[in-house]
């Protein structure tokens, strides 16, 4: 197979030249809107004790030097997040970061090891505030890019059309035929009727696995078909860094966002409870090690801070994911000024 010529190369980059220069136009709007907001944006530390404790994320890991010559490991961050809970520990109460941010394990058309993440709290903020965020955001984009339409592939969605809302059971009842409320923590209940459905289902494969499962192949795809969707109410089993919903515990505050059946952005009712936080992290790592017999250490130093946090709503927004669909780009790698060469070394 013939390796494509440099990302350097003339040929290429004029190319990629047009997604990329509307990609700045993208950043610039969405800065002007976070300062008229009143945000405050921050520069999170990329290197941390711990990258993230969920079960699927993988970091790269590297090491501190001292002057004296000892050593002790640190990672780059998966997101943002840690960094930016302890400053709202501190008293920010507004605050947003465009932190670049590292995964190993993940390359393809909508995924690359280094990218952007949009990261954004409000102290004291329902979350349904940051999904009205959220899909204001996606409108500003738009307009930036001088487009009324996000495309990617064959979708088409109308970024300024009022938002689809839909709970994760009225999906799985919807998409897949599958009561979701009937079968919470029952593994076997939801692999029959997941298998009923045709999708796979492998005899280790835990509850989370069958549920992300579902999601990715028969949920996913139908959201965002022609407007934004906003897909909410997690189990809580699936929300590792969200609080329980007052009206039923069985579910988080946690949502996503879609566009053209692409995952856009996730977002949280910030659990503030150190010691569940903590218990659903072993319960993460303990999974991570079953699964890829490996784990991250869990940051202390975060959990004292939010045992201090206010209550809080935050998102997470892959801006070169947003930068893709708003320019029509066929690829990530389109709307990155020097993405990761996959090239050799010698």
């Amino acid at each position: 197979m013939t390796r494509p010529s440099p990302i350097w190369t003339r040929d290429r980059h004029r190319d990629r030249r047009p997604f990329l220069i509307r990609r700045n136009a993208i950043t610039r709007a969405l800065r002007q809107w976070f300062d008229q907001q009143g945000f405050v944006e921050i520069e999170p530390s990329a290197l941390q004790v711990s990258p993230g404790n969920e079960a699927h994320l993988h970091a790269f890991a590297t090491e501190l030097v001292a002057p004296d010559g000892s050593r002790r490991p640190l990672y780059l961050h998966t997101s943002p997040e840690f960094a930016a809970k302890k400053l709202l520990a501190a008293g920010e109460e507004k605050i947003v970061a465009f932190a670049r941010v590292f995964r190993n394990r993940e390359a393809g058309a909508l995924h690359a090891p280094e990218f952007t993440m949009l990261e954004w709290y409000r102290a004291g903020a329902p979350w349904e505030a940051v999904i009205d965020d959220t899909l204001a955001l996606i409108a500003e984009a738009a307009r930036a890019a001088e487009t009324d339409v996000l495309a990617w592939r064959d979708r088409r969605a109308d970024p300024f059309a009022e938002a689809e809302r839909l709970s994760v059971a009225e999906a799985f009842e919807r998409f897949a035929g599958i009561d979701l409320a009937a079968v919470l923590d029952d593994r076997d209940g939801l692999a029959s009727r997941a298998t009923s459905r045709g999708i796979r289902v492998a005899d280790d494969d835990s509850w989370s696995d069958i549920f992300s499962r579902v999601i990715v192949e028969t949920v996913e795809p139908r959201l965002g078909e022609t407007r934004p969707s906003v897909l909410h109410s997690y189990p809580v089993s699936e929300a590792a860094l969200a609080r329980p919903q007052p009206s039923d515990p069985r579910f988080a505050e946690r949502f996503e966002v879609y566009c053209c059946g692409v995952e856009l952005a996730n977002g949280f009712g910030e659990l503030t409870d150190a010691a569940e936080q903590e218990r659903r992290f072993v319960s993460e790592m303990d999974e991570k090690m079953r699964v890829y017999s490996e784990r991250y250490p869990i940051d202390a130093d975060f959990l004292a801070a939010l045992a201090e946090m206010p209550p809080a709503s935050g998102v997470a927004l892959g801006l070169d994911r947003l930068a893709m669909l708003a320019t029509g780009a066929p690829r990530i790698e389109f709307v990155q000024w020097n993405p990761v060469d996959r090239g050799e070394a010698r």
